[in-house]
């Protein structure tokens, strides 16, 4: 823990404290949220700095947040092997916004970005190969985004008849149904008739 508030110090006191918005330390670890236009200078100087070098990039993500001004927010979690200290970096961004591809500085943001603009529909500028890596080439829409229907738009299978994947809109055996309570077990606000147990 010590380790952790010397470096937030460290950061504090260095000349790329302009660029944090905000910080908090939970778990062991610390977080900052980044302007967007600082991302890519921050990232350089937090992975050259000598003294905490950190130096990989252990994962990336995207998440969504449909009601917000800037929908999408992108996680970046660094970790110190010198130091043994880990970072989460966020930045957030409108759903039109272009966030800068860090593949040139961390290498494993490669597939990391790739997963986010195909999950997400974040788009990263400068990224050398921004194509879908889990959904398939064909695939429409972006399926972790929180407007996204349960069901998808289409569904794939394998006809044997014509020997080929063939691609068909969802038919669902049973309509879409809005219920009107939150839970099963907490039942409906209204009695059934003959429903002698109901209480009023």
């Amino acid at each position: 823990m010590q380790d952790l508030e010397s470096f937030k110090d460290f950061l504090l006191s260095s000349d790329r404290k302009h660029a944090m918005i905000n910080y908090h330390i939970e778990h062991n670890e610390l977080f900052v949220i980044l302007g967007l236009n600082f991302l890519r200078d921050f990232l350089v100087f937090l992975k050259t700095n000598e003294k905490f070098s950190f130096q990989v990039l252990t994962d990336l993500c995207g998440v969504d947040y449909p009601d917000r001004e800037d929908r999408f927010q992108v996680v970046y979690n660094l970790l110190s092997l010198t130091s043994n200290l880990r970072l989460t970096i966020k930045i957030n961004a409108k759903e039109d916004q272009l966030v800068p591809s860090v593949c040139d500085i961390y290498s494993a943001a490669n597939w990391y970005e790739r997963e986010a603009w195909d999950m997400y529909g974040i788009y990263f500028s400068g990224h050398p190969d921004l194509r879908r890596i889990l959904t398939d080439y064909g695939f429409i829409g972006h399926p972790m985004r929180k407007d996204f229907p349960l069901t998808g738009f289409s569904e794939v299978r394998y006809d044997i008849e014509k020997k080929k994947v063939i691609y068909e809109k969802v038919k669902l055996t049973q309509d879409f149904r809005s219920f009107d309570f939150a839970s099963p077990w907490e039942g409906t606000d209204y009695i059934l008739p003959g429903d002698e147990k109901a209480t009023k």
